[in-house]
């Protein structure tokens, strides 16, 4: 899983703590991939992390998609939504506000859908 994830420094025995972030969240996934879950949560997986890692995270999320794995995905960055998603649903205050198809939709949609549920 280290090398699958291309975890830096590829040693086992380094204790998770003394990894970059970007590590720490490889790790994280890595572990959960050992389980070969049916459906995996992404709750905000590239935040706070290298524009290098985020695009391994990006790989693994479009491949475990591909490989029949279901992909929740719950981001604030909405070209991430744009990019990744099948369907992106838009909540505010736990209701459902707005579906947009993520594959004919544009981050500005995205955006609209947001601000349509918004307080005044």
């Amino acid at each position: 899983m280290i090398k699958k994830m291309r975890i830096v420094p590829d040693k086992p025995q380094t204790q998770v703590e003394l990894l970059s972030g970007g590590n720490q969240q490889k790790v994280i996934v890595g572990r959960w991939l050992c389980v070969q879950p049916k459906v995996i949560i992404f709750d905000e997986p590239t935040q706070g992390i290298d524009v290098g890692t985020k695009a391994q995270i990006y790989r693994l999320i479009m491949d475990l998609a591909c490989e029949g794995c279901g992909i929740i995905l719950i981001s604030s960055e909405f070209v991430e939504l744009v990019n990744l998603a099948d369907r992106i649903i838009v909540l505010r205050a736990g209701r459902i506000v707005d579906r947009l198809n993520g594959r004919r939709t544009s981050v500005d949609a995205v955006f609209a859908a947001c601000e349509q549920g918004a307080p005044e």
